[in-house]
């Protein structure tokens, strides 16, 4: 395999190119919201393109590579099929029109800077431990060890509480009578993002497995980090549920009740 700075400029590149045709693309829809879908599959793509520059990918290569990918396509065909279904979400067209308020670019420029090359580098940052993992472990450098089997273990239970909060999510949200009701029960009873606490199982998961291979995947870790913070402090749960409270009035009983984002014991009601 190449060495570790060429690796990821091929896979930056490549990013790179395919951030810039997604972006005409949205230009032509005047749609940008489908990114979301993206952010899941890019990560395979990097996954698959360090997986590809690899000269012997071992055991541990397959691993990431397969957890990677298990948990990016289930992700973004979900978020793909619901904006196929519900059309642009609201929240990237107030963040559009905001930049575009404040600044005076045009749609076009906005689309460009504050979304498609603002996600790139967010998501070849967060896919490092992948990325880094699979370049480490080329000629089967390293054996998977116990630490490796328990990240793989934690990655697998994101994937599955993932989705199994976004069926319970989709089921509460097929049924018209609950139009406007917050959803309370199954994993959601537990905690108010099922979605993001399985997202960042996987991915700490992820670099469980990668950080067996020494500095390489010890120093990926500011990839889980930087997901749990883009999650629980910045453009996860901050803004989603400031939407919430605005629209569903039984919402802050339920941020009152609910830990927003470990699973806890619900709170009894007062």
């Amino acid at each position: 395999m190449n060495d570790v700075g060429s690796t990821l400029l091929i896979n930056a590149a490549a990013l790179l190119i395919v951030i810039l045709a997604l972006w005409a693309y949205s230009v032509k829809i005047r749609d940008v919201s489908f990114i979301d879908a993206f952010w899941a599959f890019g990560m395979v793509l990097l996954a698959w393109a360090t997986w590809a520059q690899s000269n012997s990918p071992g055991a541990r290569s397959h691993l990431l590579l397969g957890l990677t990918t298990l948990w990016g396509l289930r992700l973004s065909f979900h978020l793909w099929t619901r904006w196929r279904a519900h059309g642009e979400d609201p929240r990237y067209a107030k963040i559009m029109g905001g930049v575009m308020d404040r600044r005076g670019w045009s749609w076009s420029k906005t689309s460009l800077l504050s979304v498609f090359l603002t996600q790139a580098p967010l998501l070849f940052i967060t896919c490092l431990p992948a990325q880094l993992g699979i370049w480490a472990s080329d000629g089967g450098r390293t054996v998977i060890g116990p630490l490796g089997f328990f990240g793989a273990m934690i990655a697998i239970i994101g994937i599955l509480f993932e989705t199994v909060g976004d069926a319970q999510l989709n089921r509460f949200r097929g049924n018209p009578e609950n139009k406007g009701k917050v959803l309370d029960t199954g994993l959601w009873r537990y905690t108010r993002h099922p979605n993001y606490f399985g997202d960042a199982c996987t991915w700490w998961g992820i670099w469980l497995v990668a950080c067996e291979t020494g500095i390489p995947g010890w120093i990926s870790v500011i990839g889980p980090i930087f997901l749990t913070f883009t999650l629980t402090k910045w453009s996860g749960k901050p803004l989603l549920e400031r939407g919430l409270k605005k629209t569903r009035p039984e919402y802050a009983d339920y941020v009152a009740r609910t830990s927003g984002f470990f699973p806890l014991p619900p709170k009894r009601r007062s």
